[in-house]
């Protein structure tokens, strides 16, 4: 409705009110979500929320939402974060309608996403966000923004269809009369198909996470998009990926899933070492912060091998708390870019300078690599410990060589701080612009939050454990009865 209202709006409207008026139906939207969390129970393991609406019987396809556990924090999460997105906008960008319009757009489409509880409606909601994107960065990105925005649209697109040809596959091979999962039981088929059903939604979503090597677009992405759109590519849209592989790969696929567990545990690892070490070689801070997200979405990929009620929970404590730290880490490099006119590592130095530099911003630099670092008292700490503790038992081996990424992030953010807060103020950035309120504010949120969630994890967790442990231990009854069919098929 917001962007409808927006779109359709009097072409005669300057950027403050456009901004205002996206602000006023994001901040609606958001405050819905923290209502609903209130309302939502914990213990009940079910959809809740649930409203069904048919829509076209003949391909089986209806309008099913419901929230459960798994959803719920990336639900609040999405709502956070394009508030933060649409206050951090630039007022006096051009064609403000249209840019105010996209990102609602994209913010409904991403809802939808995390709200679907059918395959198809999943897909048409996970396309409904490629379009506005794909022209967010192509209209208002850097200098190469053309190449970075196709590069996303051709990588994209390639992820839909092959999450499409999964789903069709699913449900036509299961004999299923429709979309909707609380129906669907793809368990029945044979292991082969599940494997080529599975093989279709990994790369599909690893993709969208990304995974190596299919990584190669996100770089250039949060390179060339604008600060308040980088933040919602890497606190939002990247969960969709690792919401997928959770709902539709580990939840519906649990036998295959099961059998290619030790192959996606090292995928994981390969993933955390190549994007930290990738991160390390960087002079740009948005690309340093752009790799770094490569490695930090592994760990999810671990924790979901594994497919323990401790580290799967971890991979959606995991999935929070990445998104927050990034979208801060985002928002305080947009500053710096803003006020000193570079984000090369060569050319910044001493910007933590307490008269002429921004010792405020770099405060919460710090406070954003500490927590992507793990340290403790931060939501990055208690959330990759987590990870890690229940990924252990099953993949000793592929858990401590991921737990390597910890210690290489504290290498190249240290680095960064190291290089461009810390000596003498370098000649090239004197006479920086005065930083305001307005531009901390944000940043300042998201830190508070997540000190608070890594003092106090278990406000986090309680809205998702009784979710997660019950996905996890039907998988688990699954796998068990399909190993005692081969056992008796054997014997």
């Amino acid at each position: 409705m917001g962007a409808a209202l927006i779109g359709f709006s009097p072409s005669g409207i300057n950027g403050k009110f456009a901004r205002g008026v996206a602000l006023v139906f994001a901040s609606i939207a958001f405050l819905w979500t923290i209502i609903l969390a209130i309302q939502f129970h914990p213990g009940q393991i079910t959809q809740q929320f649930a409203e069904s609406l048919p829509w076209i019987d003949v391909l089986g396809l209806n309008y099913n939402l419901g929230i459960d556990g798994l959803s719920l924090p990336l639900l609040v999460l999405n709502g956070l974060l394009t508030c933060i997105a649409i206050y951090s906008s630039d007022e006096s960008l051009q064609r403000p309608k249209f840019y105010y319009s996209l990102i609602l757009l994209l913010s409904a489409g991403v809802t939808g996403a995390f709200l679907a509880q059918d395959l198809l409606l999943f897909f048409l909601f996970y396309e409904l966000e490629l379009i506005p994107l794909y022209l967010l960065i192509a209209i208002w990105g850097g200098e190469k923004r053309g190449y970075a925005a196709t590069k996303f649209l051709i990588y994209t697109a390639v992820s839909g269809i092959l999450i499409l040809a999964s789903f069709l596959g699913m449900v036509w091979l299961s004999g299923s009369s429709s979309f909707a999962l609380a129906t669907l039981n793809p368990t029945t088929l044979p292991l082969a198909t599940q494997l080529l059903l599975l093989a279709g939604i990994l790369v599909g979503f690893g993709i969208k996470i990304p995974l190596v090597p299919f990584h190669t677009w996100l770089p250039d992405a949060h390179v060339e998009a604008s600060t308040p759109i980088s933040v919602l590519l890497a606190g939002v849209l990247l969960k969709l990926g690792t919401y997928g592989l959770l709902r539709f790969g580990m939840n519906l696929l649990p036998e295959a899933w099961a059998y290619v567990a030790p192959w996606l545990a090292t995928w994981a690892v390969v993933s955390v070492l190549y994007g930290a070490s990738c991160a390390i070689a960087q002079t740009d801070m948005k690309k340093m912060v752009a790799y770094s997200s490569i490695g930090h979405m592994g760990y999810v990929l671990l924790a979901a091998a594994a497919s323990t009620p401790l580290s799967v929970l971890g991979a959606v404590m995991q999935m929070i708390s990445h998104g927050l730290i990034s979208a801060m880490l985002f928002l305080l490099v947009g500053v710096v870019y803003k006020k000193a006119g570079s984000r090369d590592l060569e050319v910044l130095q001493g910007l933590l300078n307490p008269e002429r530099g921004m010792p405020v911003i770099g405060s919460l630099i710090v406070v954003g690599v500490m927590a992507s670092a793990g340290i403790p008292g931060m939501l990055g700490f208690i959330s990759e410990f987590i990870v890690f503790r229940g990924s252990f038992p099953v993949f000793p081996v592929q858990t401590l060589l991921s737990m390597i990424g910890t210690g290489l992030t504290a290498v190249y953010f240290l680095i960064l701080l190291n290089r461009a807060f810390f000596g003498r103020l370098s000649a090239q950035v004197t006479n920086l612009p005065r930083v305001y309120w307005s531009d901390r504010g944000p940043a300042a949120i998201l830190a508070v939050l997540i000190v608070i969630f890594g003092i106090q994890p278990g406000w986090l967790a309680r809205w998702t454990e009784p979710t997660i442990t019950a996905m996890v231990n039907s998988q688990n009854v699954v796998v068990a009865v399909s190993l005692d069919k081969a056992m008796g098929t054997r014997d």
